[in-house]
């Protein structure tokens, strides 16, 4: 965990870095106004297909942007896209095996079905005066590639072997989502959250009652909303000022 969490600041400078430039003069003024934010969404997912035998969640990270688009007073509309995602399930038992066709090895390992998808919320979000906020409503999965991943040890190495069975699965996954998170006091405007999917689509053809079931830790980084902020801050300073030496001048000229 310590491991993924390091990979992931490192990923998360690189990209904003790099992003703040880009982004900057695509989008210009428009770039995390009162009405619109976007910026980095990052994280862990702890996934497991039900239907199959196992229990076992398969754990990865994922990767993508995100928009929050305020609607009304405290009402915002939450979307994006997860350009790196992974799903499925750990630890296959012999039934699941069996039921996905794979080659098995004599040496003694683990199976794991693992999916990936570009996920796309598109969620209600109402978020609360103490910075807390809620979220819900669908998302959208498309699927681009799968394989059933053999993990072993050879001779105190660890080795992999993949089987890619994305035939068997279906292109796409749909179902919904619920979710709470916090959003940090300061300039930067940094988000923790907390998010649960459930899928409604089958993910295997013609195996139905096979779903998707994932838990999502995420981290939002605005991309711009600092300078954003810090600009506003020296506006009012500003202008405050402003009203100042005008009052004092008042003063003197009586």
């Amino acid at each position: 965990m310590k491991k993924l969490l390091l990979i992931l600041l490192i990923i998360f400078g690189t990209l904003t870095s790099q992003s703040q430039v880009l982004i900057s003069l695509l989008l210009g003024d428009k770039l995390n106004s009162d009405d619109l934010e976007f910026g980095l969404e990052g994280g862990g997912n702890f996934s497991s297909i039900i239907g199959l035998e196992t229990k076992k969640f398969v754990t990865d990270w994922n990767l993508g942007f995100y928009f929050d688009i305020k609607i009304k007073k405290s009402w915002y509309l939450y979307t994006g896209v997860l350009v790196k995602a992974k799903l499925g399930s750990g630890k296959l038992t012999d039934k699941d095996i069996e039921f996905l066709g794979i080659d098995t090895y004599l040496s003694e390992g683990d199976y794991y079905q693992k999916i990936n998808y570009f996920l796309v919320p598109i969620l209600a979000k109402y978020k609360f005066k103490n910075r807390m906020y809620l979220e819900a409503g669908p998302q959208l999965g498309l699927m681009y590639n799968a394989w059933v991943e053999y993990d072993y040890d050879d001779n105190g190495k660890d080795a992999i072997i993949k089987e890619f069975n994305k035939d068997m699965i279906n292109r796409i996954d749909a179902g919904v989502m619920g979710g709470f998170g916090y959003r940090f006091e300061g300039r930067t405007g940094w988000t923790l959250g907390f998010k649960y999917y459930y899928g409604l689509a089958n993910v295997y053809k013609g195996k139905s009652g096979t779903k998707n079931n994932s838990f999502f830790l995420k981290v939002n980084i605005p991309i711009g909303a600092g300078e954003e902020a810090q600009r506003k801050r020296e506006e009012k300073a500003k202008k405050r000022a402003e009203k100042k030496a005008l009052k004092e001048k008042a003063k003197s000229n009586k």
